[in-house]
Formats: structure tokens, sequence, C-alpha cells
């Protein structure tokens, strides 16, 4: 549970840094005293805690392992095949990421194009549920010969074989945080209303999980974009979620080289890091009322699990790909981790 120091501190901290930026004790007391009105009204309280732990650790006191993109490395990633691999090389659940095609289907893929996974080439915003049906997921893998012919899987397929497999999911919703760019709109061929990606994939996970009422206890929904978990919240508030995060994620890549030449343009965004890092930690697990905060492996201590443990959030660490780190994750902090192997070490895929 959250202690009111915590509380305390966070006001205080507001409180100081506007009266260093408006050196008016009124407008400092009213803008802090707005911000606690505007949590208070519109923040969503945690799921009961009974369910989420029921989803986080379907083997009650074990360490749940997670392959991520279903196991990228064991099989092409996000495919029934790398779902059945997972299952077969005992993972507890699978990271899957939901993305669209042009005509509105819900899919499994991690990029906004399909360059980097298929034998095809362009963008999913500009490719009919059908064109990619045709492409091969193994094309590029490197057990293709394995996997040969592995097809786009729709969303629906995905989670029926994972409820069969008795498999938790974690819902990754695709904000492509890797590219600071303004978000495409969507339209629905049906209807002809105008919606955003977040707006987007709760209408779909919404039904989702009314026509597998199973869901509630098995899935986690999980995003790097805050809006994505909030309008989750306000589609379906029983949905068990989570918060992604990787600090110095607008100024630096995946793996840690600088985002951007300009050196102005570098600190700026290192900048806003810091004030996105403290807005996860302090306001905006708080606002959407997650479960669980994953964050890259680099940044989890025993005492980094311990803050959010006195919050009622578990921490899950990404992507756990080494033995050694594995044993350390297990054995030592007790805490879930993401992985893209159950078989053996391998890089980290990005």
């Amino acid at each position: 549970m959250l202690q009111l120091g915590d509380e305390v501190s966070l006001y205080s901290l507001v409180f100081v840094v506007i009266l260093l930026g408006t050196r008016s004790p009124v407008w400092t007391t009213a803008l802090t005293a707005s911000l606690y009105l505007f949590l208070a009204m519109f923040r969503f309280p945690q799921v009961p805690a009974g369910r989420a732990r029921r989803v986080l650790h379907p083997v009650p006191g074990k360490v749940s392992v997670v392959a991520h993109r279903g196991g990228g490395h064991d099989a092409p990633e996000n495919t029934i095949a790398a779902i059945r691999e997972a299952s077969k090389n005992g993972a507890t659940g699978v990271e899957l990421d939901l993305e669209f095609s042009s005509d509105g289907v819900p899919i499994l893929m991690h990029d906004d194009t399909v360059d980097r996974t298929t034998n095809g080439s362009g963008p999913l915003s500009q490719m009919r549920f059908a064109e990619l049906r045709k492409l091969d997921l193994a094309a590029k893998h490197r057990l293709r010969d394995k996997f040969a012919g592995e097809r786009i899987p729709t969303l629906e397929e995905a989670v029926e074989e994972c409820l069969k497999l008795q498999l938790t999911i974690y819902f990754d919703v695709k904000g492509h945080p890797d590219e600071v760019q303004p978000k495409i709109f969507l339209i629905d061929l049906h209807s002809g209303k105008t919606f955003n990606e977040a707006e987007e994939a709760a209408a779909a996970l919404r039904d989702l999980y009314k026509k597998h009422p199973g869901l509630y206890n098995s899935s986690i929904v999980c995003s790097f974009e805050p809006k994505v978990i909030y309008r989750m919240r306000q589609s379906d508030p029983e949905v068990v979620t989570a918060l992604t995060h990787r600090p110095w994620s607008l100024s630096r890549l995946g793996d840690g080289a600088p985002r951007f030449p300009a050196a102005w343009r570098h600190q700026w965004m290192t900048l806003m890091d810091v004030l996105l890092d403290w807005a996860h930690h302090h306001l905006l697990w708080r606002l959407c009322g997650v479960s669980a905060f994953l964050i890259q492996k680099n940044f989890v201590s025993p005492d980094y699990a311990q803050y959010w443990a006195q919050r009622g959030v578990e921490v899950v660490a990404w992507t756990v790909n080494t033995r050694v780190e594995k044993e350390y994750y297990q054995e030592l902090l007790h805490v879930n981790y993401i992985t893209d192997s159950l078989v053996e070490d391998c890089e980290p895929h990005y």
C-alpha cells in the first residue's frame, strides 16, 4: 500500500518546484491543490491485489518466466509457433505485441513495418490483413528451415492458443517509443470514426476480454505509453495493467547509442528523460492504477523492487537473456522476468 509519507513528499516537491518557478505563494498553492484534486478525481484504483497476484504469479511462490514476443530467439517472434515453443520449454507466460493491419484487424507484430521479420516490405498502415497473411515470418529467422511458412497470426488466434496452453499473456500495446514522431490517427472504415492507436487498442482488447472472461485472471495489458494504459482502464477498469519503462529512452536507443546527433537536442531530450522518469515513478503509475512496472533489467536491484513493493506494484524485468542473470532474478531478487530464449543464452532483441 502507498504510504502517506509518499504522497506528502510528492506534493511537497511539487510545491517547492512551482514556488521556485512562479515566486508566488498563491499560485503555488493553487496549482499544487489543482494537481491533488486532479489525481483524486481522475486516477484509477489498482485492481484487487489477490487477482493481480494470480496474473503475475500463476504458480504461487515461484518467479514467472515470460517469453519475449513468444521467445523470438527460439522461434519466429509473435507467432503461434513461438507460443507453442515457449510452452514446451517451460515458460509461465508470453509477451505478445499488438498491432493492426490497414483494414483494422488486430494482429501480432512488433514493428510498424514488416521488413525486419518477414519476406515482405512496407508499413503495416498500408497493408491489408489478406496481404500480411501471405508473408513468411520465418524467412529471416535463424531457424527459418524449421519454421518455414509461419504466418502472421490474428490476436484472436494467439489468445486462443495461449488459453489452451494455460499461458499468462502480457499484451504489449505498441506506441513505438523508439520513434519520436506524431502518432498516426486511424479511420474505422465501417463508421468513418477517427480514433488514435490507444483508442483502437483499448477497444480491441475490451472486446477480447468480453469474449474470453478468463483473461481477467490470466493476462495483463502493458505499454510504454501511459495514455494507452489510462485508456484501457477507462474502457475496462477490471483489467490488470502495467507501465513499461526504459530510462533514457527519449535520448538514447535501446543499445545505448545517442538518438540524435545534434548536441543541443540530445541534451534537451536527456532533460525530458529525467522528467519522464520522475513522472513514471511518482505520478503516472498512480494515475493509471497499475499493478506492475516493466523495467529494463539494468535498473533493477533489491532496493528498487522494494520501492515498488511498498506501493503495491510488482517489478517485471526485461530482457533477461543469460543463465547468470536468470539465476540472479530467480534466486536472489525473486522478480519476474521476460526473456528472448528459454533454452540458451542469447543477445537481446530490440
